[in-house]
């Protein structure tokens, strides 16, 4: 398989400092912190990435990325967290049980630990989220699992998630399609590349059959796995030509079972728990519940395009406007969608502005 750009390359990111900071939560998994550090700093960006993505959505070396952006422009020390929903970990390619409460109980604590052990206990925390990163961060903080959080922004959806009719009947059939009738324990963007007249690669060519929008396997599989549309999570103009090709190296195989979380949550109209165990107990039923005891600002984006997550973020702040007046905030791209917010060709100039805006006035 030729590639373009090498695997998990860390390129995108030049004259930094990077450290890798294993992590183990609280269940016994082992994630993994990476620190691009180019000087001291008061201020600390820790990024997180979506469902069957990683670190690597933000590094990426054909555009000028976030981790890069931030470094240049007053944030001289930014984390970015593979957590167990990573690409780069094997979770996913297994019949997992996971949910989003495992998330917000188990891997956001063992992470924030990790980061302020290292950089100290009285420096200011920012957080920006992505997608399902963005909803479990989202479930920790408004739980009180984690605290001392400076800001936050949380792309595409937050507590309170909605997708188009057809990807809820997606959510609804797919993790007993493929697990049980088809024995297939995860969903690859990159099926397309496995060997002939396997079954990821026989669905991945009847999937290439309803998406005439362009030539890129990998596209039509994303366009499965999430959202609705042609492509679902992003608009090809948005996106460069190699960016585009790349799609099964930047999004994984992803397990099934997150699917019914989403569902539920889609179902109750915000954030809930999965279901009522003991291990749980520290969590609460409605995520939203003690919304206006979080005194964290969130500023809540997407673009005006999304076909993933559609208006969920708009829905979002205005469940936090009612309950905390002026404590967050909305911004919404033009010509965006869910995933191109970071991983298009132009969000230097298009989006990041915006979001680094917000994080100066949340720092000193």
């Amino acid at each position: 398989m030729h590639r373009e750009i090498p695997l998990f390359t860390l390129t995108g990111v030049q004259n930094a400092e990077i450290t890798e900071h294993p992590i183990t939560t609280g269940d016994g998994l082992g994630l993994n912190l990476t620190r691009f550090r180019r000087d001291e700093s008061d201020d600390i960006v820790l990024v997180i990435h979506g469902l069957t993505t990683s670190m690597d959505m933000f590094i990426m070396p054909e555009h000028e990325n976030l981790v890069s952006y931030l470094l240049d422009n007053g944030f001289p020390d930014v984390w970015t967290l593979d957590y167990r929903m990573s690409n780069r970990l094997p979770y996913n390619r297994s019949m997992h049980r996971y949910t989003m409460d495992d998330i917000a109980l188990y891997d956001y604590p063992a992470a924030l630990n990790e980061l302020r052990d290292v950089v100290g206990h009285d420096r200011r925390i920012h957080v920006i989220a992505h997608c399902l990163g963005s909803v479990s961060f989202m479930m920790s903080l408004f739980s009180g699992v984690v605290s001392g959080i400076t800001s936050v922004i949380a792309n595409s959806v937050g507590l309170t998630p909605r997708v188009p009719n057809w990807s809820r009947v997606k959510l609804a059939v797919a993790p007993t399609l493929m697990e049980w009738v088809l024995g297939q324990p995860y969903l690859d963007a990159a099926a397309g590349s496995a060997p002939r007249f396997s079954l990821g690669w026989l669905m991945s060519k009847a999937v290439d059959l309803f998406h005439p929008e362009c030539d890129v396997p990998a596209c039509h599989m994303l366009s499965l796995m999430w959202g609705t549309g042609w492509p679902a999570l992003y608009s090809h103009d948005n996106l460069l030509p190699v960016t585009h090709r790349r799609g099964g190296d930047l999004y994984g195989a992803t397990g099934l079972h997150y699917y019914r979380h989403v569902l539920k949550m889609v179902n109750a109209g915000r954030a809930v728990k999965y279901e009522d165990n003991p291990a749980y107990a520290s969590l609460p039923t409605d995520y939203l519940a003690g919304a206006a005891d979080i005194t964290t600002p969130v500023l809540l984006t997407t673009g005006d395009n999304n076909r993933v997550f559609a208006n969920s973020n708009i829905v979002c702040w205005r469940r936090l406007e009612e309950v905390a007046p002026r404590r967050h905030e909305l911004k919404v791209f033009p010509g965006y969608g869910h995933q191109d917010v970071f991983m298009g060709k132009n969000v230097s100039r298009d989006v990041f502005p915006e979001m680094l805006e917000f994080l100066k006035r949340q720092g000193a």
